[in-house]
């Protein structure tokens, strides 16, 4: 049986992947702040409308305002007007299909503020610790609702740099949503969801249950290297994300005859035939195009 396949919607791009990203793993886009991340991300949920019949949803951890601007792209880029989760349904209403979840979720409000270990206090750091597990069951219902729609990809953005992986808040959610959501079997993740009304909708949640290994997911990590040689020498860490990557795209600057350009490197695609070629790539009102 052959490995399913979801497009990335970048002009260029599938066929250096071997004809795009593997279902039912995890691809990191890394990059600096305006790489081009956003528009690579917003591409690849688009994308899901024409593959899948549904568009995929676009999860935002910012916690200093949508910065990444994912409306304003998605408009511009493809003409879609994104929809933000403001209620979530609970308990038989997660099912009721009419109902519309919204496409765009931003999990925290504006707090002006980078949340790693280093930038906050030992009592500032424990109380959004706090608040991280305030907003998980926000986040649970989110995704696992649009899965029972359809929804078979997830864009994670707004993750910010920090010194060691390990000391980001926002990664230690993404880790928890992605192994207890994303990689778990339906029936589990509606457990965790209904919790103590799971039996009273158990029937309703085999009816909807779906496969994971159908489900993609696009990580787009802000990196402090702009340039491409210096992500692609990027040393791995303790609790570092790209360890359990099975595909890692970079986005970075290259130096040119004459200044500085814009090119990208497939660093990691496991178990597939990839490119190892610097490819040069552009950015236009329509999103990203490579070079080829």
């Amino acid at each position: 049986m052959s490995e399913r396949r979801q497009s990335t919607g970048v002009p260029g791009l599938d066929g250096l992947l071997g004809g795009g990203l593997i279902t039912g793993t995890l691809t990191v886009v890394l990059g600096a702040t305006g790489a081009g991340k956003t528009q690579l991300g917003v591409q690849y949920a688009h994308a899901g409308l024409a593959q899948e019949g549904r568009r995929g949803v676009l999860f935002d951890l910012s916690s200093r305002g949508d910065s990444q601007g994912h409306r304003a792209y998605a408009r511009r880029i493809c003409q879609w007007e994104l929809q933000p989760a403001d209620r979530l349904p609970h308990g038989a209403e997660l099912y009721a299909l009419q109902t519309q979840l919204g496409d765009y979720l931003h999990l925290f409000g504006c707090t002006g503020r980078r949340v790693t270990r280093g930038d906050l206090d030992p009592e500032a750091w424990h109380a959004w610790q706090v608040e991280l597990g305030r907003k998980l069951q926000t986040a649970l219902a989110f995704l696992y609702g649009n899965f029972v729609r359809g929804v078979r990809r997830v864009v994670v953005d707004g993750v910010e740099p920090s010194a060691r992986a390990a000391d980001s808040a926002q990664l230690e959610l993404f880790e928890y949503v992605y192994h207890q959501v994303l990689r778990k079997e339906a029936q589990w993740v509606a457990r965790d969801v209904l919790r103590e009304q799971y039996r009273r909708h158990a029937a309703l949640a085999e009816a909807h249950a779906y496969a994971q290994e159908a489900l993609g997911c696009l990580l787009l990590y802000t990196t402090a290297e702009t340039m491409l040689e210096d992500l692609l020498a990027r040393r791995l860490e303790e609790g570092d994300v790209l360890t359990n990557a099975n595909t890692v795209i970079c986005l970075g600057r290259v130096r040119t005859a004459t200044g500085l350009g814009r090119a990208l490197c497939v660093a990691k695609h496991r178990g597939s035939r990839a490119a190892d070629e610097i490819v040069p790539f552009t950015i236009g009102d329509d999103g990203l195009r490579v070079d080829v």
